[in-house]
């Protein structure tokens, strides 16, 4: 499998995202660059600012899970085991293969700037290119002839740290599950109560108490 081209030449690929960034606002933060409401770090942007070209929602087989600790949100990171039975709610966004080079690179908590080499992740389903938290690539198949990639932990969910979450990812988490799958709010809170971490931590009616994402006013 290879990237496709566009009309214009650019190598187009679907980014799958399967945790905060199912959020769009939230997402927007590593393309342009900004704070998500909610999160302690600023993101620099991709080199292209442009947004996605098409988003739309996915479903993966395989599970999320809640593990290690996120310097962005405070309790479990969202990880991806594609080889556990399962399907995940996921948003597929069409960007260029130079804007997910940049996200995954923010996401590693490296400067974006530079493309990654997908070629084994594409020729093989999955790259491992450092052993830091979201620095192996996975490749779940394609979609209108442009590649499904993402990006997870190297552990599977047999041998992770599991960690809660924190209430403020959770609430970026359902905003997005709602705006990209149009779940309600219980079908959204019985979910992210069940992955694993989560799952004895929080109960669906705590997640569903939550409550909306709030975006505060401008100044």
């Amino acid at each position: 499998m290879s990237a496709s081209r566009a009309a214009g030449g650019e190598r187009l690929v679907w980014y799958a995202a399967y945790g905060s960034n199912l959020d769009s606002a939230r997402f927007a933060c590593y393309l342009r660059g900004g704070r998500p409401i909610g999160g302690a770090h600023t993101h620099l942007g991709c080199r292209d600012r442009r947004p996605p070209l098409r988003d739309v929602p996915l479903l993966l087989s395989g599970t999320l899970y809640f593990a290690q600790e996120s310097a962005v949100w405070g309790g479990g990171r969202g990880f991806y085991d594609p080889q556990t039975n399962g399907r995940m709610p996921c948003r597929g966004y069409l960007v260029t293969e130079g804007q997910f080079s940049d996200v995954a690179a923010q996401e590693m908590h490296r400067s974006p700037g530079t493309d990654l080499d997908l070629t084994r992740a594409l020729a093989h389903g999955r790259d491992r290119i450092g052993p830091g938290r979201y620095e192996t690539l996975v490749c779940a198949g394609e979609l209108d002839g442009y590649p499904l990639l993402t990006f997870t932990a190297p552990v599977a969910l047999a041998d992770a740290e599991l960690n809660p979450p924190s209430a403020a990812y959770l609430r970026v988490l359902a905003a997005g599950l709602a705006e990209s799958h149009g779940w309600g709010p219980w079908r959204t809170a019985s979910y992210l109560a069940s992955r694993p971490g989560a799952a004895g931590h929080w109960s669906p009616n705590a997640v569903a108490a939550l409550g909306p994402l709030v975006v505060p006013p401008s100044e």
